[in-house]
């Protein structure tokens, strides 16, 4: 039987949440797979027409809430300077290839393949395997703009909650409020409106403030379907007005104390980096500041840009 087509709309922005699930047994996708998945996905959506909204890795699945929009959007410049951030400067562009990447990075099957076929490949040559890894066809859904996709983010932020691995969604390092949390949203890599109507109305921390102010009291809503946030973990939220204290910010990045491979002052991260370089010859890197924690910096291991 032939598959159904998928129901896409063709030549205005689109909200999707997609989301694939792995055809192995158990929770496969460890910390180190769901790192290189999120630099992954960070990576292409630079590339193709799109807007993360936000998204969640979990053990054995992942979720992407993504705006696409047509490639009639994009000037030439545009998609010559994506060209080169996708095959670097070694590589031409020819102007009767402009056509050709405008169609392919304006479509979500094309984003999605590439994202299931790199990581396909990453995750057989790590563990040494060949076959399959993901089951089926990805799942899609186009969500209305409003109302709906604000439920449809907040569904997706909670999942570690409803899956008891986190209280807070922010503590959850693979998931959107949790990269607003620990990076700050480095590289601007998810949209900030949030599905929230009046957007452009209001600054971006009143509208982080707003979001998280929705998926807590969502969260703490009893579903029926696994863990939700507690009564008293809400109540402390509503007395901040949902906004994270210093505190909070400092509790988000402590994964910076074991994940990274160095960290400290500007100074001393170069100055160690350049001496471990010398004698592994090592590629070249820049320390990188830690948002909430005044004049530190880290060289990580696991967040690396590819």
């Amino acid at each position: 039987m032939p598959r159904k087509a998928r129901m896409l709309i063709e030549g205005e922005p689109a909200v999707y949440h997609v989301m694939s699930r792995t055809a192995l047994d158990g929770f496969v996708i460890g910390d180190a797979e769901k790192d290189y998945l999120l630099q992954l996905i960070k990576h292409l959506s630079s590339v193709y027409f799109c807007e993360i909204l936000t998204f969640c890795i979990m053990g054995n699945h992942f979720h992407i809430v993504v705006r696409m929009n047509p490639g009639t959007c994009y000037s030439d410049e545009q998609i010559r300077e994506r060209f080169i951030r996708y095959y670097g400067e070694e590589k031409n562009l020819t102007a009767g290839q402009i056509p050709m990447f405008r169609e392919k990075w304006s479509k979500l099957s094309e984003f999605m393949k590439e994202i299931k076929q790199c990581f396909s490949r990453y995750y057989n040559k790590l563990h040494k395997r060949r076959g399959f890894f993901w089951a089926d066809r990805y799942k899609s859904v186009i969500v209305e703009e409003g109302e709906t996709l604000i439920n449809c983010l907040a569904y997706v932020d909670l999942n570690p909650v409803r899956a008891g691995i986190v209280d807070r969604p922010d503590e959850y390092r693979w998931n959107g409020l949790g990269w607003h949390a620990q990076t700050d949203n480095r590289d601007r890599f998810l949209s900030v409106d949030f599905g929230l109507e009046d957007h452009k109305e209001i600054d971006i921390s009143a509208r982080l403030a707003r979001y998280r102010e929705f998926v807590y009291e969502a969260g703490a809503i009893e579903s029926g379907k696994g863990k939700r946030i507690s009564n008293e973990i809400l109540a402390k939220e509503k007395d901040k007005g949902f906004k994270p204290t210093l505190v909070d910010r400092m509790r988000a990045r402590t994964r910076y104390f074991t994940d990274s491979g160095i960290i400290g002052s500007r100074e001393f991260v170069r100055r160690v980096w350049n001496r471990l370089r010398a004698d592994e010859d090592n590629p070249g890197k820049a320390p990188v500041s830690i948002s909430g924690i005044p004049g530190m910096y880290s060289l990580k291991r696991l967040s690396e840009n590819i």
